[in-house]
């Protein structure tokens, strides 16, 4: 059996990978989506499994107000004498000429456990890694922000980092300034045969992005670049199925082999807007004699496949009850805010969710709003629904969500005579739009089903009153419109556009009195991973 790429399917991008004896770990970037970071786990580099978000506290990670796309970035996991590591930073704003980028550490002898509060370690740049030399003292280094006359990319720096201090000490280090590819960022450091190697993210994290390779014999420098670079790109070649391949990190075998992991895209055909977002590929590594590491299969790009001698487990969605659990399902997430009693409940009315209406969809801070990744270029999802709206601010449904300015959202509302109203907003580059002319007048009280089937670019809303009869709500939405290509695309109001697409529940209450709706179960179905 081989291993099939992607490895980590939809949005899980800025892979850092380690190895603890038999098992690997894979830390991912989740911006604006708490709790943050995400950590899948395998045991033979085939079957993966998502299995912790370490940052779950507000203390560790406060991303109130943080703009969309904003939140943590490119997180480093390492392991050093039985402790994990993992430096993140915290985007608190990326707009004008100055960046706000707080960094931090986090550490824990149980991956699985809980995570210390974090260490402060600088605002200098963002993309922080920590490097664990042989001779026991460690490094950190980052991309440095340079605003002057709009360079934002300065190279990258190193500090030594003390940990019985708890605190970078000594100076700041210039050790990189980047390839001729530019917008240099994302650096992982490694020591091999005599040598440093700094693996650096270039090009952007677009359709030129790449994996660049330098090394030096002082970690300081000076780094020679490598002649052959970069390690890895998709740039100039639009027909391959992964595009946008960079941004990644190394690991080594208990075999000896050596493996690459980065982030890729797969645009729907025809466009190039990546419903799925970034997501997580693999590819062999070799190493020249006494030189430089190369992609095993001779060329800079990522197979779909890759030789691999474990089995793949057959994955198996099942229908996500809320009555037996005392946490939601790991897949869910919430926007900024952590997920707390005040508005989202599983004990309040046993056997459903009850989340209690906040701001609108549109808000950058307190939203009641719990969704989960789209991993596939087909799912389907749906979800019961008990909802006795009072009035007409007061608003509950299933939405299909990138930020806070591009959505598709199926909703009941109340109407104007007491009853329910069941409709559709759409938002697109800030201008919202609503797909009926007339609203679906639905019983006054009842559960009511409402389902999304999102294939490829097209996005269709259904309802049912029994479960059993269903009922097309509106025309055929375009869904590639919820991808970061899309949004990125905008001259007028151009705003970082890092995440992917979610599909999830949410309730707003914008008369600020917290009216609730009630959620009975969850259904996530995939039906096709390709294009």
């Amino acid at each position: 059996m081989n291993i099939q790429n992607p490895i980590l399917r939809g949005f899980n991008p800025d892979p850092s990978i380690i190895r603890v004896g038999e098992d690997y770990y894979i830390a991912t970037s989740t911006f604006e989506w708490f709790p943050g970071v995400q950590i899948h786990h395998s045991k033979d580099l085939v079957n993966w499994t998502l299995v912790a978000r370490p940052l779950n506290r507000k203390s560790q990670l406060d991303m109130l107000g943080v703009p969309d796309s904003g939140g943590v970035w490119a997180p480093c996991l390492s392991f050093d004498k039985g402790t994990f590591y993992l430096v993140f930073s915290n985007v608190r704003s990326f707009q004008g000429v100055w960046k706000d980028t707080p960094n931090y550490l986090v550490t824990t002898q149980d991956i699985l456990g809980d995570w210390s509060e974090p260490i402060f370690l600088g605002s200098s740049g963002f993309d922080g890694s920590l490097f664990h030399d042989e001779d026991a003292k460690k490094y950190y280094l980052s991309m440095l922000v340079d605003h002057r006359g709009g360079k934002l990319f300065g190279g990258i720096i190193i500090q030594e980092f003390d940990e019985s201090q708890g605190k970078l000490i000594g100076q700041v280090q210039h050790i990189f300034e980047g390839s001729v590819l530019g917008i240099t960022e994302g650096p992982h450091l490694y020591k091999k045969d005599g040598y440093y190697y700094l693996v650096t993210a270039e090009g952007g994290t677009e359709y030129d992005h790449a994996i660049s390779l330098a090394r030096a014999k002082s970690i300081t420098g000076p780094y020679e670049i490598d002649p052959n670079n970069p390690l890895l790109t998709a740039s100039k070649n639009p027909k391959v199925y992964f595009q946008r391949t960079g941004h990644g990190d190394l690991v080594q075998d208990k075999n000896g082999n050596w493996y690459v992991v980065c982030l890729a895209s797969r645009p729907l055909e025809g466009i190039r807007r990546c419903t799925l977002g970034r997501e997580t590929v693999i590819e062999e590594l070799i190493w020249e004699e006494g030189g430089w590491p190369r992609l095993k299969n001779g060329t800079k790009l990522i197979r779909e496949q890759i030789p691999a001698t474990a089995e793949k487990t057959v994955e198996k969605r099942e229908r996500v009850s809320f009555s037996s659990q005392r946490d939601l399902d790991i897949h869910f997430q919430s926007l900024r805010i952590p997920m707390t009693e005040n508005w989202m409940s599983l004990k309040d009315r046993p056997s459903y969710l009850r989340l209690y209406g906040q701001e609108s969809l549109s808000s950058l801070h307190r939203q009641s709003l719990i969704a989960r990744r789209v991993q596939s270029f087909h799912i389907e999802a749906s979800t019961a629904l008990e909802f006795s709206p009072k009035h007409f601010q007061h608003i509950a449904g299933l939405v299909c969500y990138y930020n806070t300015y591009h959505w598709h959202y199926l909703h009941i509302l109340g109407a104007e005579d007491g009853g329910r109203e069941l409709r559709i907003l759409s938002c697109d580059k800030y201008e919202v739009s609503e797909y009926l002319s007339t609203p679906i007048e639905i019983p006054k009280t009842g559960a009511i089903y409402l389902k999304v089937e999102w294939k490829k670019a097209d996005i269709q809303f259904y309802y049912s009153m029994d479960e059993k009869k269903w009922e097309k709500v509106g025309p055929v939405l375009d869904g590639s419109i919820l991808s970061d290509d899309y949004v990125r695309d905008d001259e007028v109001r151009y705003r970082p556009a890092f995440t992917g697409a979610f599909v999830g529940l949410c309730c707003q209450d914008l008369s600020g009195q917290k009216g609730h709706a009630d959620f009975a179960w969850w259904d996530y179905k995939e039906k096709s991973h390709q294009k």
